[in-house]
């Protein structure tokens, strides 16, 4: 294939596979690609502050609290929000080019409002390396429809088709304008979310992130995009962590270590729901909050995130 994309064969084959990378710590391969800039733009995966706040425990100023400061710091760059100067444009909740947000606020930009604001302003150079992160949000919607019988299941996992198709729509804009080294996750399987267990739909949301992750990655094999675009596979990682937790030192992955509950709509998952965008280290059930996955019932601990981005980078250090 023109553009190689794959799903493991085997459920253990993965495991071995993620839990070697993460002893590994990096990989050995010498990169030939030294970033001038990290470039981000996405949804609450990748928020460093953009929106206003982290969708993880906020206020953790001695670490690398996402994925996307740890690729960066790989290659020895810092990355910081756009509105502070910097070049993350990613915002919680926002979705792919649909508005609404999660949470229902339709002054949120969008993906595509984010590469807007950046090419209105500045232009890709020759070693910008750009990291995408879209899905989780435009699941959330759906899937909220569906458990609110607006839309049934089928509906709503027959619709993360087109809308995986906005993504490359998106992603194709950036290499379009000049981006030369693209990193998409995509979404994690939401079926291994505390969500998912707390509504007892674990089946349901599994199938739609699988939906959103297969149908991107279905239309990114027939546009051919092999020399400039690169899919971390978030989905794989995040089972293989679930299955094995205690390779990536982490003790609980069955419930948020936040307990900072937004009395709106926060994440988009519902009122009264723990929200990690209002998180600190004052809102937190156990000081031993590098043990847990999960900062709320959507969104990562800054533990997994560094976790994540330190395989991510040697993932994009073996390719680039």
């Amino acid at each position: 294939m023109a553009f190689q994309w794959s799903r493991c064969a085997s459920y253990l084959a993965a495991a071995v596979t993620a839990v070697s990378l993460a002893a590994c710590g990096s990989s050995s391969v010498e990169s030939q690609l030294s970033p001038s800039r990290v470039i981000a733009f996405g949804d609450g995966q990748s928020d460093i502050g953009q929106s206003g706040s982290r969708f993880t425990i906020n206020g953790l100023t001695d670490v690398r609290a996402n994925w996307t400061e740890e690729v960066a710091s790989a290659y020895g760059r810092t990355i910081t929000p756009q509105i502070s100067g910097g070049t993350s444009y990613a915002w919680g909740n926002t979705r792919i080019v649909a508005k609404p947000d999660a949470a229902g606020d339709a002054s949120t930009p969008t993906l595509s409002d984010q590469i807007d604001s950046f090419l209105s302003a500045d232009a890709f150079g020759g070693n910008d390396l750009v990291l995408v992160s879209s899905g989780t949000s435009d699941i959330i919607v759906l899937a909220q429809q569906a458990l609110n019988g607006e839309i049934t299941q089928a509906e709503a996992i027959a619709q993360m088709r087109p809308i995986s198709a906005e993504l490359t729509g998106q992603v194709k804009r950036l290499r379009d304008s000049g981006a030369k080294y693209i990193v998409v996750i995509g979404a994690y399987n939401m079926g291994k979310s505390v969500w998912a267990r707390s509504v007892e739909q674990v089946a349901f949301l599994e199938q739609m992130s699988i939906a959103f992750n297969e149908g991107f990655k279905i239309s990114m094999e027939e546009i051919t995009y092999q020399p400039n675009v690169l899919y971390v596979d978030f989905e794989q990682y995040i089972n293989v962590v679930e299955y094995q937790p205690e390779y990536y030192a982490l003790d609980n992955f069955s419930s948020p270590v936040c307990n900072s509950i937004a009395a709106g709509p926060g994440i988009g998952i519902g009122n009264g729901k723990v929200d990690s965008a209002l998180c600190t280290t004052s809102t937190l059930v156990s000081t031993n909050y590098d043990r847990y996955g999960f900062a709320d019932e959507v969104y990562l601990t800054p533990a997994l995130h560094r976790q994540f981005g330190n395989w991510a980078a040697s993932t994009i250090r073996d390719r680039w």
